[in-house]
């Protein structure tokens, strides 16, 4: 092991402002738990938060990001994109979160008019703002008239998100109006955005792609559905690697991307999501696609950063 003065000081930016304040910092902590559990040999992870009102903090002292240079190697950006650019700004090395990395919540028709023109499918949605009493009015009547919205753009089955923590909490998925509503009132009941969605059929995986990784250029790590979902033709796996490929090169990642795709019976690949930083707990996808391949999750955290450093 190295010596504590020789190791690389890896900063994890997490939090900010914003609906991603608490998921970023879950994600903060996943990593530092990984840095520690498995590359603290060589790394030292330093946790770097900056709260609600903007302050930056290291160790709970208050930092500017200007000094950062002298603090740390490089960051390991997990909150906002444009705390990448602050860093740049004062040339601290950085994995940084794309500027696309929001388009699912704020930017989503943004996102959606960008794939139309390179032929990648998404599901109709409305995008509902996290409910105000005061301009909103009653809930009861504020889910009915939203509902109704939803309804006149798209029909049933929907999938209700409201964007909260922990992503497996405020998901419903609604088969009737009235079923609709009732998920509506659950996402206001969490105060946070909601996004609706028409439910796609078929076959739903994620795909994990990796920039400059075993001597290529997007290397795709295989489709493997995740839990008891069923699984793929060769065919369906070529296509579905080759869309991820294209769509990597052609969003221009520098790092790591995860695709959630959903893969019709007429064979129509729609996107229902994507995420620029690998889930590092060990029951995740991305640990059981990295078994798959005989390589660990580490193995590609150290990848991506000797190409920043």
């Amino acid at each position: 092991m190295a010596q504590e003065k020789d190791k690389i000081r890896v900063g994890i930016l997490r939090g900010g402002d914003g609906e991603h304040y608490h998921i970023s910092l879950r994600k903060g902590s996943d990593v530092i738990s990984h840095f520690h559990e498995h590359l603290y040999d060589k790394y030292k992870p330093v946790d770097i938060l900056v709260d609600k009102e903007g302050v930056w903090h290291i160790k709970g002292v208050p930092v500017e990001p200007s000094k950062l240079l002298y603090k740390v190697d490089v960051v390991w950006n997990l909150s906002h994109p444009r705390f990448s650019n602050i860093l740049e700004s004062h040339s601290v090395k950085s994995v940084g979160v794309p500027a696309f990395s929001n388009f699912f919540g704020i930017s989503r028709k943004m996102l959606e008019d960008r794939m139309r023109k390179i032929g990648i499918n998404m599901p109709k949605h409305l995008l509902l703002p996290a409910y105000q009493e005061d301009f909103d009015g009653p809930k009861d009547k504020y889910a009915i008239k939203k509902a109704k919205e939803v309804f006149e753009k798209f029909g049933a089955p929907w999938i209700v998100k409201s964007f909260t923590p922990d992503s497996n909490m405020g998901i419903h998925l609604a088969k009737t109006f009235d079923e609709l509503v009732r998920g509506i009132m659950d996402g206001i009941e969490h105060e946070k955005s909601i996004l609706v969605e028409e439910l796609i059929p078929g076959k739903v995986t994620p795909v994990h792609s990796v920039s400059n990784f075993r001597n290529q250029d997007v290397y795709v790590f295989p489709c493997l559905p995740a839990g008891m979902a069923p699984g793929f033709s060769k065919e369906e796996k070529e296509q579905l690697i080759s869309t991820a490929k294209n769509l990597h090169k052609h969003i221009g990642v520098e790092h790591y991307l995860k695709l959630d795709f959903v893969l019709t019976p007429r064979g129509k690949i729609y996107l229902l999501g994507m995420d620029s930083t690998p889930d590092l707990r060990q029951d995740s996808h991305f640990h059981q696609v990295c078994e798959s391949v005989g390589t660990k999750m580490h193995k590609v955290v150290e990848n991506i950063l000797e190409k920043v450093l």
